[in-house]
């Protein structure tokens, strides 16, 4: 039995490698057929399940996407793609709260494992779209109720007086008290709707090279803070040095500023409309 049991996974690794192959050369089709052999043979192997989500994610197949995701999860909960795939088959549902769930939970497992820098950012950007959209849902469906809300206040404010008299033209004190109700009344919906009414952002809360809200801000030698997968880029492509000091800088060299990260965090959850990217 164990004989024929390693025959059966050796076969399935076989099919898997093909599949590999085809999916590389773009052959999705060919590679979706590849994988499901293998799954067929070996059910209980989650890279499997995740290596046919990915080309069906290449496919934008996204129930496809969200079931063998999920399949592979239930394999393997520290899959790191396997919430990210999954995250991206919610967020095209619109389930935009559940996706942000799988994205962080990717970010939190890419922290325990060596990732690079791409995969991470890739996450942080579709987290950042999530988080986005989920507060333009909820931030439209509070301004409207905000409006409902302001409009009743006026309303009431208007029936109470006229039904004591203070709104007679010959009573122009009473008018103006009225008056001034209605205008400190406006003022208190405005003020309650900043949080939600997006502006720019702080320029100590960005990046100077790329003008976006940080997300994993480093610190040089010099004093200068940067996006690291950005700055990292520079090193590795431009040279070893700082973008606006120009002072020879070594990737090992960067600290990751704390600071202006807590700084970014309590800002975005005050003001989730900066989640969106440029």
């Amino acid at each position: 039995m164990a004989a024929g049991g390693d025959g059966v996974a050796r076969q399935a690794e076989l099919r898997r490698i093909e599949g590999n192959i085809c999916f590389k050369k773009a052959r999705l089709g060919a590679a979706i057929d590849c994988y499901t052999e293998a799954i067929a043979l070996c059910p209980d192997v989650a890279v499997y399940w995740i290596n046919r989500a990915l080309c069906h994610f290449k496919r934008k197949e996204w129930a496809k996407v969200e079931e063998d995701s999920r399949r592979a999860l239930a394999l393997d909960y520290t899959l790191v793609k396997g919430h990210y795939l999954l995250g991206c088959a919610l967020l095209e549902k619109e389930e935009s709260a559940l996706a942000i769930k799988e994205f962080e939970k990717a970010l939190t497992l890419l922290k325990s494992v060596d990732s690079t820098y791409e995969m991470a950012e890739d996450i942080w950007q579709v987290l950042a779209k999530a988080k986005y959209l989920d507060w333009e849902k909820h931030s439209t469906e509070r301004l409207w109720r905000m409006e409902s809300l302001k409009e009743a206040c006026e309303t009431a404010l208007q029936e109470h007086h006229f039904l004591t008299g203070t709104l007679e033209e010959d009573s122009n004190r009473s008018d103006n008290e009225y008056s001034e109700q209605i205008k400190l009344l406006s003022e208190v919906f405005s003020q309650a709707t900043v949080a939600d009414t997006p502006t720019d952002v702080p320029d100590y809360l960005c990046c100077q090279i790329t003008f976006e809200i940080f997300r994993d801000p480093v610190i040089t030698p010099s004093g200068v803070t940067y996006e690291r997968a950005v700055l990292v880029e520079h090193l590795h492509k431009v040279g070893n040095f700082d973008p606006v000091t120009r002072e020879p800088l070594k990737e090992h060299q960067l600290v990751p500023n704390l600071a202006i990260k807590e700084a970014v965090q309590a800002y975005l959850k005050e003001h989730s409309w900066a989640h969106k990217l440029n």
